[in-house]
């Protein structure tokens, strides 16, 4: 055990834990000892373990991602590095503050054949916001503080817009064992503090002048949490627009009852003649780019003077459609006071067509996906959490979970809008929120992160997962590739006939087969007697998008009057 090595890594995990990451995921190794010691023998930071680093990195993720607090992840040199990769692209495209660090082999080892060694220094290009190739330990002063300040810098640029990712690489030379009673003071150097943005007078006007207009509408994407619900509608009164509203906005839950919430646009943009009947001239659109896809287009075809605001210059919108910019928090807009505004007949014909759709939604039955998600929306308690996968799971919410007065979080991976660490990112959430989650999934992405249940081995776990088994990839069969018949099983649909009750019990999870509307409802019903509980619903993928279209046309009808 060496002194220097000790005073190292304890120095670097005091600056960690000092600016404010209280959680850790650590997946096993050799090279990574001296921070892993570091880490579980400090008393301010939470350890998480999970033997696979792939999912280590969601479960992370998934910590990291419902307050937007930094997390470390911690792993060995060589390919479990490389392991982080996906999960470092959803957290950079999600603005996720992940602080991975990546134990490396000295210098005089590199690029010369030896062991569990690879290139790792910058390997993340890119998608991490910065990365330091950390010096090797030795007893200097100042080498000591460099480790400290840069450890203070590169946690700051992860947790100021637009968040992200950072890497630390840090090479270790044996011996690697450290001295866990040598007594190391804390980091001396002070967080960087950043004031408060504010609306300005400028903004304030044009605000005034746009909510004499009556074609306008406000489209909310994911917010950051967590978010002052009260505030923004209290907002939205003014302005006096139509709110339409993404699943993941957190503004579906706790909707008061005296405000334009639009919860069923995915199925009213649809159709082309309601398109161009409501077309805006002014949108006004907060956070991440929304979900639905018509909605989009919506927005892009529109000619609408688009105004977005993001908290990063970086702002999303992939329709190139923005005119103004503002760029601020959401509570900034806040500032603004004005009258509430009446219900003009735009508005008015929103929330006509509104009341309309979800009169078909509360009524849809039967054995399809639809129906399945309809009875879970219906029935997660205030207080849960919903975690939902990307693919289908995330659009049958934008159109089934239809707008409540319970507190349900709704969360997902729409950074990359992959379909794969959705298990492990679920547990990662659930434990930071500390409240039971729900985990709406389907079969290909449930199979991809399987192993992230490793993860209910090595700490508590309160999770209950709906897998929508449609046996492959159903959000294809809406796609234009399932007109060609040709190849469109073997390349798209790609059928698995597998079945997860083994799964479930190697896991010593709950669990459930369904096969009904009526026996998913019950399985809901009943008393969850396991810390883990493994739902599994058998649907037809085929079915399945015939009746969506059922529904959509039906929607539509009786809004244009047919």
């Amino acid at each position: 055990m060496t002194s220097s090595l000790t005073k190292y890594v304890k120095r670097m995990t005091n600056s960690i834990v000092g600016s404010g990451v209280a959680h850790v995921v650590i997946s096993p190794g050799s090279r990574s000892t001296p921070l892993a010691y570091a880490f579980a023998s400090h008393p301010h930071i939470q350890v998480h373990i999970q033997v696979d680093e792939r999912s280590a990195g969601f479960l992370a993720l998934g910590l990291a991602k419902q307050f937007k607090e930094p997390v470390a992840l911690l792993c060995t040199s060589g390919t479990a590095a490389s392991n982080y990769m996906p999960a470092i692209t959803e957290a950079h495209y999600a603005r996720v503050p992940l602080i991975v660090l990546t134990a490396d082999r000295p210098h005089e080892l590199r690029e010369v054949g030896a062991p569990q060694t690879i290139d790792q220094v910058k390997m993340y290009g890119d998608f991490v916001k910065a990365s330091i190739d950390f010096p090797l330990a030795e007893e200097l002063e100042a080498s000591y503080r460099f480790v400290e300040q840069q450890s203070v810098r590169l946690i700051q640029t992860a947790t100021t817009h637009p968040m992200g990712p950072v890497h630390f690489n840090i090479p270790f030379r044996e011996p690697l064992l450290i001295d866990f009673d040598l007594d190391v003071p804390s980091l001396s150097y002070e967080r960087q503090m950043i004031g408060n943005v504010t609306v300005t007078e400028e903004q304030k006007q044009m605000l005034e002048d746009m909510c004499q207009e009556e074609r306008g509408m406000i489209v909310v994407g994911e917010l950051e949490m967590p978010i002052e619900k009260e505030r923004f509608w209290q907002f939205a009164r003014q302005l006096g627009w139509p709110v339409l509203v993404d699943p993941i906005s957190q503004l579906r839950t706790e909707v008061p009852d005296d405000v334009m919430c639009i919860d069923q646009y995915d199925a009213l943009l649809k159709d082309e003649s309601y398109q161009q009947e409501m077309r805006p001239d002014y949108i006004l659109r907060i956070g991440a780019q929304p979900t639905s896809k018509p909605l989009n287009q919506f927005i892009a075809k529109s000619d609408a003077r688009l105004i977005t605001v993001d908290a990063s210059p970086h702002f999303r919108d992939f329709t190139a459609t923005t005119a103004i910019h503002w760029q601020m928090p959401t509570d900034a807009l806040f500032s603004w006071e004005s009258t509430d505004k009446p219900v003009r007949p735009y508005a008015k014909r929103w929330i006509e067509a509104n009341v309309i759709a979800q009169k078909h939604v509360r009524t849809y039955a039967g054995n399809d996906e639809g129906a399945y998600v309809k009875a879970l929306a219906n029935h997660i308690p205030t207080g849960d959490v919903l975690f939902s996968s990307s693919s289908m799971p995330i659009r049958d919410l934008d159109t089934f979970f239809l707008q409540t007065d319970r507190d349900i979080p709704i969360l997902a991976n729409r950074g990359a809008n992959g379909i794969d660490g959705v298990v492990s990112t679920a547990i990662g959430v659930q434990r930071r929120a500390e409240r039971h989650t729900w985990l709406l999934i389907g079969d290909l992405a449930f199979l991809h992160d399987v192993n992230g249940l490793l993860a209910t081995r090595y700490g508590e776990v309160d999770l209950t997962v709906v897998v929508l088994n449609n046996d492959g990839g159903g959000i294809f069969s809406y796609l234009p590739q399932s007109t060609v018949k040709a190849h469109y099983e073997q390349l798209f649909g790609t059928p698995t006939n597998l079945k997860f009750e083994q799964i479930a019990h190697l896991y010593e999870a709950q669990y459930d087969h369904v096969e009904t509307e009526e026996d998913f409802v019950q399985a809901l019903q009943a008393e969850k007697t396991q810390p883990l509980r493994i739902i599994e619903v058998a649907t037809n993928r085929f079915d399945n998008v015939a009746r969506h279209r059922q529904l959509w046309a039906a929607i539509n009808d009786e809004v244009n009057g047919k």
